[in-house]
Protein backbone atom coordinates (compact mmCIF):
# COMPACT_ATOMS: atom_id res chain seq x y z
CA UNK A 1 0.00 0.00 0.00
CA UNK A 2 2.64 2.35 0.96
CA UNK A 3 4.12 1.41 -2.48
CA UNK A 4 1.40 2.59 -4.34
CA UNK A 5 1.30 6.04 -2.06
CA UNK A 6 4.72 7.02 -3.00
CA UNK A 7 3.78 6.22 -7.02
CA UNK A 8 0.76 8.43 -6.79
CA UNK A 9 2.69 10.79 -5.31
CA UNK A 10 5.22 10.70 -8.02
CA UNK A 11 2.60 10.75 -10.45
CA UNK A 12 1.09 14.10 -8.99
CA UNK A 13 4.19 15.56 -9.12
CA UNK A 14 5.50 14.73 -12.38
CA UNK A 15 2.22 16.46 -13.64
CA UNK A 16 2.79 19.66 -11.00
CA UNK A 17 6.58 20.13 -12.56
CA UNK A 18 5.46 19.14 -16.57
CA UNK A 19 2.35 21.64 -16.54
CA UNK A 20 4.92 24.31 -14.55
CA UNK A 21 8.07 23.68 -16.95
CA UNK A 22 5.70 23.16 -20.06
CA UNK A 23 4.17 26.69 -18.89
CA UNK A 24 7.80 28.28 -18.73
CA UNK A 25 8.49 27.11 -22.33
CA UNK A 26 5.72 27.71 -23.78
CA UNK A 27 5.72 31.32 -22.35
CA UNK A 28 9.48 32.03 -23.03
CA UNK A 29 9.28 30.82 -26.72
CA UNK A 30 6.20 33.36 -26.95
CA UNK A 31 7.74 36.20 -25.19
CA UNK A 32 10.52 35.94 -28.24
CA UNK A 33 8.31 36.11 -31.00
CA UNK A 34 8.99 39.04 -32.96
CA UNK A 35 6.48 41.72 -33.47
CA UNK A 36 6.01 41.15 -37.00
CA UNK A 37 5.01 37.26 -36.28
CA UNK A 38 2.02 38.81 -34.48
CA UNK A 39 1.09 41.58 -37.08
CA UNK A 40 -1.69 39.59 -38.91
CA UNK A 41 -3.76 36.82 -37.96
CA UNK A 42 -2.96 33.42 -38.42
CA UNK A 43 -5.20 30.41 -38.70
CA UNK A 44 -5.29 29.73 -35.40
CA UNK A 45 -6.32 33.62 -34.03
CA UNK A 46 -7.93 34.85 -36.99
CA UNK A 47 -11.74 34.42 -37.43
CA UNK A 48 -13.66 31.53 -36.28
CA UNK A 49 -15.89 29.41 -38.92
CA UNK A 50 -18.56 29.76 -36.44
CA UNK A 51 -20.07 33.68 -35.64
CA UNK A 52 -18.57 35.20 -32.72
CA UNK A 53 -19.07 38.85 -31.12
CA UNK A 54 -18.09 41.04 -28.39
CA UNK A 55 -21.61 40.79 -27.39
CA UNK A 56 -22.04 37.00 -27.46
CA UNK A 57 -18.95 37.44 -25.02
CA UNK A 58 -20.70 39.63 -22.68
CA UNK A 59 -24.66 38.22 -22.67
CA UNK A 60 -23.69 33.90 -22.92
CA UNK A 61 -20.15 34.15 -20.98
CA UNK A 62 -20.65 37.37 -18.75
CA UNK A 63 -16.98 38.05 -19.17
CA UNK A 64 -17.18 41.80 -18.06
CA UNK A 65 -18.00 40.15 -14.52
CA UNK A 66 -14.85 38.17 -14.07
CA UNK A 67 -12.16 39.17 -16.92
CA UNK A 68 -10.62 41.62 -14.69
CA UNK A 69 -10.20 37.94 -11.83
CA UNK A 70 -7.47 36.95 -14.73
CA UNK A 71 -3.99 37.30 -14.02
CA UNK A 72 -1.37 38.74 -16.65
CA UNK A 73 1.36 36.91 -17.03
CA UNK A 74 2.70 39.68 -19.78
CA UNK A 75 5.42 40.61 -17.73
CA UNK A 76 6.74 37.04 -16.32
CA UNK A 77 9.48 37.50 -18.57
CA UNK A 78 11.85 40.94 -19.08
CA UNK A 79 10.65 43.29 -21.46
CA UNK A 80 7.24 41.55 -21.65
CA UNK A 81 4.15 44.02 -21.98
CA UNK A 82 0.95 43.82 -19.56
CA UNK A 83 -2.06 43.97 -21.47
CA UNK A 84 -4.09 46.34 -19.07
CA UNK A 85 -0.74 48.91 -19.50
CA UNK A 86 -1.99 49.65 -23.24
CA UNK A 87 -4.41 51.33 -22.49
CA UNK A 88 -4.22 54.17 -25.33
CA UNK A 89 -7.22 55.08 -27.75
CA UNK A 90 -4.44 55.99 -30.95
CA UNK A 91 -3.89 53.52 -33.67
CA UNK A 92 -0.14 52.41 -32.57
CA UNK A 93 -1.18 51.38 -29.09
CA UNK A 94 -4.36 49.74 -30.23
CA UNK A 95 -2.57 47.45 -32.85
CA UNK A 96 0.00 46.67 -30.35
CA UNK A 97 -2.44 45.58 -28.14
CA UNK A 98 -3.60 43.86 -30.71
CA UNK A 99 -0.49 41.77 -31.04
CA UNK A 100 -0.52 40.99 -27.59
CA UNK A 101 -3.74 39.56 -27.58
CA UNK A 102 -2.94 37.19 -30.04
CA UNK A 103 0.25 36.33 -28.76
CA UNK A 104 -1.50 35.10 -25.36
CA UNK A 105 -4.57 33.04 -27.04
CA UNK A 106 -1.15 31.41 -28.83
CA UNK A 107 -0.50 30.77 -25.53
CA UNK A 108 -3.19 29.42 -23.99
CA UNK A 109 -3.74 27.44 -26.75
CA UNK A 110 0.02 26.03 -26.87
CA UNK A 111 -0.47 24.98 -23.33
CA UNK A 112 -3.44 22.69 -23.56
CA UNK A 113 -2.57 19.96 -24.68
CA UNK A 114 -0.26 19.35 -22.62
CA UNK A 115 -2.85 17.17 -20.99
CA UNK A 116 -2.31 14.42 -23.62
CA UNK A 117 1.44 14.17 -22.27
CA UNK A 118 0.35 13.01 -19.00
CA UNK A 119 -1.13 9.75 -20.69
CA UNK A 120 2.40 8.68 -20.74
CA UNK A 121 2.39 8.16 -16.52
CA UNK A 122 -0.90 8.66 -15.28
CA UNK A 123 -3.76 5.87 -15.80
CA UNK A 124 -7.10 6.83 -17.61
CA UNK A 125 -9.19 8.70 -14.82
CA UNK A 126 -5.59 10.87 -14.21
CA UNK A 127 -5.54 11.78 -17.98
CA UNK A 128 -9.24 12.67 -17.70
CA UNK A 129 -8.45 15.20 -14.12
CA UNK A 130 -5.41 16.76 -16.44
CA UNK A 131 -7.78 17.40 -19.57
CA UNK A 132 -10.46 19.04 -17.22
CA UNK A 133 -7.65 20.87 -15.59
CA UNK A 134 -6.35 22.17 -18.94
CA UNK A 135 -9.50 22.94 -20.02
CA UNK A 136 -10.43 25.18 -17.22
CA UNK A 137 -7.29 26.73 -16.58
CA UNK A 138 -6.62 27.85 -20.62
CA UNK A 139 -10.43 28.08 -21.93
CA UNK A 140 -11.34 31.60 -20.14
CA UNK A 141 -7.74 32.92 -20.68
CA UNK A 142 -8.49 31.87 -24.48
CA UNK A 143 -12.37 33.55 -24.21
CA UNK A 144 -10.49 36.86 -22.95
CA UNK A 145 -8.31 36.93 -25.53
CA UNK A 146 -11.26 36.52 -28.50
CA UNK A 147 -13.04 39.35 -26.80
CA UNK A 148 -10.50 41.29 -26.50
CA UNK A 149 -9.33 40.58 -30.32
CA UNK A 150 -12.92 41.25 -31.13
CA UNK A 151 -13.42 44.70 -28.94
CA UNK A 152 -9.75 46.22 -29.94
CA UNK A 153 -10.36 45.30 -34.17
CA UNK A 154 -13.66 46.96 -33.45
CA UNK A 155 -12.20 50.24 -32.38
CA UNK A 156 -9.42 50.11 -34.92
CA UNK A 157 -12.14 50.17 -37.47
CA UNK A 158 -13.88 53.26 -35.73
CA UNK A 159 -10.96 55.16 -36.17
CA UNK A 160 -9.98 54.23 -39.40
CA UNK A 161 -13.86 55.08 -40.91
CA UNK A 162 -13.32 57.98 -39.21
CA UNK A 163 -10.06 59.14 -40.63
CA UNK A 164 -11.46 58.20 -44.05
CA UNK A 165 -14.54 60.54 -43.17
CA UNK A 166 -13.56 64.32 -44.68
Amino acid sequence: MERQTVSDALAVLACGLGWLGWSLLVGWLAHGLPQSALIRDTWLTGRRPWPESKEGFEQRLGIHRWKSLLPDAGTAFPGGVAKNSLVGRDRATLQRLLEETRRAELVHLALWPFWIVTALWLPPAGVLINLIFATLFNLPFIWLQRYNHLRVQGTLALLDSRATVP
